[in-house]
């Protein structure tokens, strides 16, 4: 039996029917940029999964769907940062190197603020030396990819 649940739902009282239900389970939230903003300031969870692929960027700026806004409550609450490998992996050559920029841009917020980040993975499973080295190639601080 897995000890977490993953919760992607669009409608705020389903999300919060859904967190309270699982409460003694680590909760993954993930939902649209006003959702996951929402669930952070009235809920308890315990990693906020960003979809990074499928966005549109500004000219002078990535669309990461995290800003220093969410940052701030996350590191309130506790609460890390989680990154989808399956979306890395599954993606094509373009869409890819668009996530990877994302997610450099969203690793550079989480050290600013001294946020914890994971690598979720439903399909995947990777060593945990492989993945230190993918966070250490996005720029996250040893202290950061100690945990991974």
């Amino acid at each position: 039996m897995k000890d977490y649940i993953i919760i992607s739902e669009e409608d705020f009282q389903k999300a919060r029917n859904e967190i309270r239900k699982n409460s003694g389970k680590k909760i993954i939230f993930s939902g649209s940029d006003e959702m996951n903003r929402k669930v952070l300031e009235k809920e308890k969870i315990n990693v906020l999964l960003i979809k990074l692929g499928g966005r549109k960027d500004k000219i002078k700026q990535r669309d990461s769907g995290f800003n220093q806004v969410l940052a701030k409550l996350a590191q309130k609450k506790e609460v890390a940062i989680g990154i989808s490998l399956d979306e890395i992996i599954n993606s094509d050559k373009k869409e890819r190197a668009k996530i990877l920029a994302r997610l450099r841009q969203n690793v550079d917020i989480c050290k600013k603020n001294k946020l914890n980040m994971t690598f979720l993975s439903e399909r995947h499973q990777k060593d945990k030396y492989d993945l230190k080295a993918l966070g250490l190639v996005l720029g996250m601080p040893t202290w950061m990819t100690k945990n991974l």
